[in-house]
């Protein structure tokens, strides 16, 4: 079938970093950024904002490398002199665009921004809780990436058994990454993030959660895992029997397979920033399988540290590989970016946590969420838990947007800028689809 056509960008990235966007381009000679946002924004723009000076180590990255032979290696473009025309006899012919190095630039694709709609009727709502509401995602793109994931989890990686696939097609994981990222160029940059998503499930389900997953013995299990993503190095002797694990359980089969994929896409920055955060995904997992194993309930705070490695930061932090740029490794790892990143993936798993309330309750043993820990450390009813969950998430997506608003104005590189939304979209599209997929989720009776 014909590749179907890119979805409508919507952002929940306040104005304020859309406002330094086009400027930026303007002034680099390129086509612009879209300024507009799908949901309107809490945060309010002066009239007029100053552009403030970066901080000194931001401004030796932009700056770049000096030295003999550096001088194409920097991020900044160098002002251009103006030629000297003399008068002209015939009418002048206007010169052509400078068009900027493309090393500074970020690929721009230009996608109509359309404003988004109401959540659908039969959608799970949450009083109170502070979210963009998002354009429904391409149908047409919806149900290729579907077909597609379905073929890799079955045909590839043998990823389930046959009762299981009701539960597979009700994840609904074209929905999902279509709605995270609309500017993708192609169904082969979605298929990058699909499978990611779904060897990161089977992983939660299969070594953590209900389909098998157990406390007991989760370190080894993890480990083992992580080496497909982060391959082992050692001896021609024990090389291939390493190898030959990599197929022994759905899991590990999911993750390896996804993870070569995902390196054809990805430059090695790119690779390396995944696995790093892969790492801590894994790390989160132990610190709650070990509070399982004691029977112990963390104190609030500490839930909210696990929960900061335990959490979605994965899938935003792989978005302008699959929007088909790269962000500078320099500029992502600042620590602006990085509180960026983490309160992003926080806010996104503390909705998780409130959409799955009722599906984790009704599950076998005892799951830890921030209503349940609320409720049992601060002394509140399960209501109150549960509320004053929803106005930490609230914190946490104010905080996201208001420390990317200030990111964009201190770092207007378009990279940054359209990373920046990239990871806002994605916010905004895990929302959208907790809240529709009913098929997973139900709420409690609070209201």
């Amino acid at each position: 079938m014909p590749e179907p056509g890119l979805s409508p960008l919507q952002s929940s990235l306040p104005s304020a970093a859309a406002h330094f966007g086009p400027h930026v381009l303007d002034q680099a000679g390129s086509v612009g950024v879209e300024a507009a946002d799908a949901a309107p924004s809490t945060v309010p723009v002066p009239a007029a904002v100053p552009e403030p000076a970066p901080a000194p180590d931001l401004g030796r990255i932009l700056r770049g490398p000096s030295g003999l032979g550096t001088a194409a290696l920097s991020l900044a473009r160098p002002p251009v002199e103006p030629p000297v025309v003399e008068p002209p006899v015939e009418p002048p012919v206007e010169a052509p665009p400078v068009v900027p190095p493309a090393a500074v630039v970020a690929p721009v694709v230009e996608i109509p921004v359309a404003s988004a709609p109401a959540a659908p009727a039969d959608a799970l709502h949450i009083p109170g809780l502070y979210y963009h509401p998002v354009a429904e995602p391409d149908p047409a793109r919806v149900e290729e990436l579907s077909r597609r994931i379905k073929d890799w989890a079955l045909d590839e990686v043998r990823l389930y058994p046959e009762e299981w696939e009701g539960q597979f097609d009700g994840f609904s994981v074209g929905k999902y990454m279509v709605a995270c990222h609309p500017d993708a160029p192609t169904m082969d940059h979605l298929m990058v993030a699909a499978r990611l998503m779904v060897a990161e499930n089977a992983v939660d389900d299969c070594y953590c959660e209900d389909h098998g997953g157990s406390p007991v013995g989760l370190g080894g299990r993890l480990l083992l895992a992580h080496t497909a993503l982060d391959p082992l190095h050692t001896t021609a002797e024990y090389q291939p029997r390493w190898a030959e694990s990599l197929h022994e359980d759905a899991p590990r089969r999911s993750y390896r397979s996804a993870m070569e994929y995902f390196v054809r896409q990805a430059t090695p920055s790119q690779a390396d920033r995944f696995r790093h955060d892969m790492a801590r995904l894994h790390l989160g997992y132990l610190a709650e399988g070990s509070w399982a194993e004691t029977d112990h309930t963390p104190e609030v705070w500490e839930y909210l540290v696990m929960r900061q490695f335990n959490n979605f930061r994965p899938c935003p932090t792989i978005t302008d590989t699959v929007g088909g740029y790269e962000i500078p490794a320099d500029l992502h790892a600042q620590p602006a970016m990085q509180r960026v990143l983490a309160l992003a993936g926080n806010a996104c798993t503390i909705v998780n946590d409130l959409y799955s309330y009722t599906k984790e309750l009704a599950g076998p043993g005892r799951h830890l969420n921030l209503p349940v820990v609320l409720a049992e450390r601060e002394n509140l009813s399960d209501r109150e838990g549960y509320l004053k969950a929803v106005e930490v998430h609230n914190d946490l997506m104010r905080d996201f947007e208001s420390e990317a608003a200030a990111l964009a104005a201190a770092c207007p590189v378009p990279s940054v800028l359209r990373f920046l939304r990239g990871v806002a979209v994605w916010v905004d599209g895990n929302h959208y689809w907790h809240q529709t997929n009913t098929f997973r989720y139900s709420l409690p009776d609070f209201w």
